[in-house]
């Protein structure tokens, strides 16, 4: 259901535009430990990374206090205190390359109100459309969603991940997620201030970003399919994983051109779920 104090933000519009330069891709190619991985003038950008580009420069003056840019603006001013990124449905239509400039016009496309067992929750969805003289290259349709913030942590319901053809461990510490915000100039505190995450948002630990787990799955997917392109990539937010979790990134083969994807815990089940298609041969 819509709400009627945002309708007003559906349709709402803005434009940035960025340079891509090397320095982003390289720094994360290093932080997923891709020591021989660099990028120069023309490299194909690999799709979740342009996430690394078009930042909003906030001022400190404009930030809340969990970190993030302060309510309003392009996003309505949802009055709920948890805000995170819930998944998103990713279509590449030509590769953006290291030297590009690029364009990315972003509209509110939805935005609802729903009640759910933690209470009232806000879904707005935004869709990224990035362009590269003038031709769509990449469009990004990505769901937010506002909840309000717990007594106490509860974890969402189990889902038993399935037997994948290849699994490898990640050690997502908090050297990991604290250069991962920094790459992506996210202040968002749950990352990186453990005492906010445990006093405020009743966290039992740092959160391992959604957007970055969904790169470490697509990182470890093209690895997997090498020569492989992609054609399209979306993501799920099934449960929060935290940095003391001993987690892994997994792939399924259910077809030659599509590959399903999950973070897993030994004990806690899938954390995000994901599938990517190929392009095929």
């Amino acid at each position: 259901m819509t709400s009627s104090r945002y309708g007003a933000w559906i349709g709402r519009q803005e434009t940035r535009r960025d340079l891509i330069t090397a320095t982003p891709a390289c720094a994360l190619a290093a932080t997923f430990d891709h020591g021989d991985r660099a990028y120069s003038d023309g490299a194909p950008l690999p799709g979740p990374w342009i996430w690394l580009y078009f930042l909003p420069h906030t001022p400190m003056s404009e930030v809340g206090p969990d970190g993030h840019p302060k309510r309003g603006g392009f996003l309505p001013p949802v009055d709920l205190p948890r805000r995170m990124w819930a998944g998103s449905r990713m279509t590449f239509h030509r590769p953006i390359r290291i030297g590009d400039t690029a364009e990315r016009r972003s509209t509110i496309l939805r935005l609802e109100e729903k009640t759910g067992r933690s209470g009232t929750l806000v879904f707005v969805t935004v869709r990224h459309e990035i362009s590269v003289n003038g031709e769509l290259a990449t469009c990004d349709e990505h769901d937010i969603v506002y909840v309000g913030i717990p007594e106490r942590f509860t974890p969402p319901p189990q889902i038993d991940p399935p037997s994948p053809h290849w699994s490898e461990p990640i050690a997502a510490d908090p050297v990991l997620l604290f250069r991962y915000s920094a790459l992506t100039f996210n202040g968002h505190r749950i990352h990186y201030d453990r005492q906010y995450c445990t006093d405020v948002e009743h966290y039992p630990g740092l959160v391992v970003h959604g957007p970055l787990q969904a790169s470490l799955l697509f990182d470890a997917a093209t690895r997997h399919n090498t020569g492989r392109e992609a054609l399209s990539f979306e993501f799920r937010a099934v449960r929060p994983l935290f940095d003391f979790d001993s987690i892994t990134v997994n792939g399924v083969n259910e077809t030659p051109d599509q590959t399903r994807l999950f973070t897993a815990t030994p004990n806690g089940g899938v954390g995000m779920q994901a599938s990517i298609s190929w392009r095929p041969r």
